[in-house]
């Protein structure tokens, strides 16, 4: 009976989701994007159907009896721009809320519907500006729903690692993107961050909270600052507002359940929790780290009434770092226990964000607290019996405090952005740590903390013209510290930006911007100490400065689809150059703990230029895709004040993703990544051999006056998944296959190791050969060789959510 019973419910997951009632529901409500009134009969369709509705006197409106599928969801009203939701997930589980704001066109209209471009374009930032739907952060293959590698696919993107998420935009540094969180900025976005260079291996937002992502690589507007290569704003949805419901979620790698509810008639929750169960895998196929994440996530927003809301931002992770002392049979596994340190993390933040709406405009009071607690840990051959073979002992704290004011205005036709920000920030360090410097091994050994004080100003102000076929906005930015008199005068930061659209046609655009912009230092370099001074600010550090020119066209089709080609040129000053290598920090690549802790002074330049092309495809006729493809370049200076490629400089850059939708709720996507070797400095093969030096060091010692002169090897990977859904009558199942490496193509370096003695099995023992062990201590050299250190892994993710 029991078997009767398995095969009557495998039979009927298999047959159609016809078989169940179709009682998905769209709802939610038009308003005024300006001054979130209510727009009573607003025309609401669902593209591609002849499934519609008129918003009620309150703007609100609901589509019942619906096909569990997705769906293209516009409204449109006189007067007013309309506005698509596209790719709307339709459940019998709940109901999908869909709110619509609208603007106001400009134009004296009469019975014209003003069309919008199914992408987004705004006033301040008319190109160099993507939109990601949830729906594409799912579906994305080799993405396992992380939204740092569904970014990866657009142009001008790439990463130092296959398995990390340091986005690299425009031949810029990681630490060079700022991230926000429903207008909270959040430092911190992935598990295992690395402090003063950002990126991580796994991200840490939970994609079902995510309604959509803005990603900007230029033109950025006036209100974000502290950036110079992208801003990232990702909006979340609302919690249902009829029951309490939620999502389970396992997959190879990690188990996680988000709940979503009401709380009362004004309140709505979002909360997720998720904890990764990685290292018991890790363990069986015998990798020599053991990592362990959690993660936490919510999101509260109270309606007062329709002028006034409050929303709660919480945010946090807790990263737990083991060594796995058993997997050291291999010299590759050998090679990595000698290298990574044991480095638990957590970090958090938290936001409230008010929005008070008036008749022509909105206030937008956010005030934020976030936290980066950072430690690594170091023994030499990884015993810990005796503190005299203790090599590294870090911790850190970076907490910043912050308050930022906006205030959005229309006047007719000129929409005007105003605001100031402060930030109180606290910073302290402890560093015990034995490195190899040009002048030979040294003990760094301080402890260090500051207080900070930052501030800003910004405006921005934007008008159409010529029947709004000309849009132009200009505006403004000023930040200051009081860390030092260099950075203290807002006066020494103005940063003026401005931005210029026309369309040639109705369908095509050519776009422009240019600004300058600037970003402070990590606190590591801000926080570094020599006998009790903070030798940074006696060096005269101060604010990167980088100036930027983008122009492009944008041809949106009558299908979804998008063409752009954009050129861009950015050209740093005062970068941080580093005192002890004689090099700039851009051209010294990516650390996986700490980046930046070190004396620097702000002496270097640097450039980056490239040609941008993008085809983005919008799910039409069940077909969807993205093809991107960037020549880029860029350059820092030398020690000698000589332009050599970066440590970014990955040249060509090339993605596709194709995806089809089949009957039945089946989905297929296919993505292939390409993308030529980034520039590294060889190995100084005497220096590393060199015993006291190796003993300091652990690692090969590279050669600086050969600076990126070598370049690795070409990368080029397949990444696949496979969906199926099932939609019940008060739940829903997706299944999915995701595989990233499909060819299992890995690049990586050559690296040197100790050349040890074999036992009787083969397998290298004991220390190293001294090759002349009756010279002078400090002339006694190892025996070395030389392994590669590439990850060519096939990484399969199989896992189930289950929705109700």
């Amino acid at each position: 009976m029991k078997v009767q019973h398995l095969l009557t419910l495998w039979l009927g997951l298999l047959l159609s989701p016809a078989l169940w009632a179709q009682s998905g529901i769209i709802k939610g409500q038009v308003t005024d994007a300006l001054n979130n009134e209510p727009i009573a009969f607003a025309n609401v369709l669902l593209l591609g159907t002849d499934i519609g509705t008129t918003t009620d006197v309150d703007g609100n409106f609901e589509i019942t009896g619906l096909e569990p599928k997705l769906y293209d969801v516009r409204a449109s009203y006189l007067g007013y721009t309309n506005k698509t939701e596209y790719e709307v997930q339709v459940t019998n589980s709940k109901p999908a809320i869909v709110n619509l704001a609208l603007s106001e066109s400009a134009q004296d209209l009469e019975e014209v519907v003003v069309k919008a471009s199914p992408f987004t374009k705004t006033e301040e930032s008319p190109l160099s500006l993507r939109t990601i739907g949830v729906a594409e952060i799912q579906r994305n293959p080799g993405g396992n729903r992380d939204i740092s590698r569904v970014i990866q696919t657009l142009p001008g993107v790439t990463t130092p690692a296959g398995f990390r998420n340091d986005l690299i935009i425009r031949g810029g540094a990681p630490n060079e993107n700022r991230f926000y969180l429903d207008d909270v900025e959040v430092p911190t976005i992935n598990h295992f961050a690395t402090q003063g260079a950002s990126g991580g291996p796994v991200g840490l937002i939970n994609v079902n909270f995510i309604r959509e992502v803005e990603f900007y690589s230029g033109a950025f507007p006036s209100n974000r600052g502290n950036t110079l290569s992208s801003v990232l704003e990702f909006k979340q949805r609302d919690g249902r507002d009829d029951r309490i419901g939620g999502t389970f979620l396992m997959s190879a790698t990690d188990v996680g359940v988000t709940l979503e509810g009401p709380i009362g008639d004004k309140t709505t929750f979002l909360a997720s929790a998720r904890r990764s169960y990685l290292q018991f895998l890790f363990d069986v196929i015998g990798l020599p780290f053991l990592p362990t994440y959690n993660d936490f996530q919510v999101k509260v927003k109270h309606k007062f009434n329709k002028k006034n809301e409050l929303t709660f931002i919480g945010l946090g992770a807790l990263d737990q770092f083991q060594l796995n002392l058993d997997a050291n049979e291999t010299e590759e596994q050998q090679f990595l226990l000698n290298q990574l340190p044991v480095s638990p993390q957590w970090n958090y933040t938290n936001g409230l964000v008010y929005k008070h709406y008036a008749d022509n405009g909105f206030w937008t009071f956010v005030v934020s607290r976030n936290m980066l607690n950072n430690e690594s840990e170091k023994y030499l051959d990884n015993d810990d019996s005796s503190e005299e073979n203790l090599t590294l002992r870090y911790k850190s704290q970076e907490i910043e405090n912050k308050l930022r004011v906006e205030h959005d205005i229309r006047f007719g036709d000129f929409k005007l952005n105003y605001g100031l920000g402060y930030q109180y920030v606290k910073y302290n360090v402890s560093t015990f740590n034995r490195i190899f410097t040009s002048a030979g091994p040294q003990t760094i050994d301080f402890a260090s903390n500051f207080d900070l004080n930052r501030y800003a100003l910004f405006a921005q102000g934007s008008q159409k013209f010529v029947d709004e076929r000309l849009t132009l906005s200009l505006g403004f930015r000023m930040d200051a510290n009081d860390y030092s008199t260099e950075m203290s005068n807002l006066g020494q930061q103005f940063s003026p930006r401005f931005s210029a659209s026309y369309a040639l046609t109705e369908r095509l655009a050519v776009n422009f911007n240019t600004g300058i912009y600037y970003q402070l230092p990590p606190y590591t370099i801000l926080g570094y100490q020599e006998d009790g001074v903070f030798v940074n600010r006696e060096n005269g550090i101060k604010y990167i400065r980088n100036d930027h020119v983008v122009a492009g066209f944008e041809y949106n089709t009558a299908s979804n689809s998008k063409i752009s080609i954009e050129g861009y040129y950015k050209y740093y000053y005062d970068y941080p150059f580093l005192l002890r290598d004689s090099l700039t920090l851009a051209n010294l690549g990516g650390d996986f703990g700490v980046l930046g802790n070190e004396p620097v002074v702000p002496r270097s330049e640097g450039r980056s230029y490239g040609l941008e092309f993008l085809f983005q495809q919008r799910l039409y006729k069940g077909f969807y895709g993205i093809a991107s493809y960037t020549l880029g370049w860029s350059e820092f200076e030398d020690k000698n004040g000589n332009f050599v490629p970066s440590s970014w400089d990955a040249r060509h850059i090339a993605n596709i993703v194709i995806g089809k939708r089949f009957e039945k709720n089946w989905e297929v996507g296919v993505n292939w990544r390409f993308q030529t070797g980034l520039p590294f400095t060889p190995f100084d093969r005497q220096a590393s051999a060199l015993v006291l030096n190796w003993q300091a060091n652990g690692r090969g010692i590279r050669d600086f006056d050969l600076l990126n002169t070598r370049r690795a090897d070409l990368f080029s990977a397949i990444d696949i998944r496979v969906d199926k859904k099932w939609f019940f009558d008060k739940w829903s199942l997706n299944i999915f296959l995701d595989i990233e490496n499909v060819t299992g193509n890995g690049v990586g370096q050559d690296q040197l190791i100790l050349d040890r003695p074999l036992d009787e099995n083969g397998q290298p023992v004991g220390g190293g050969i001294i090759v002349n062990p009756d010279a002078p201590i400090n002339q006694q050299q190892f025996q070395l060789k030389t392994i590669n250190d590439a990850t060519g892994t096939v990484v399969p993710s199989i896992g189930l959510q289950i929705e109700i």
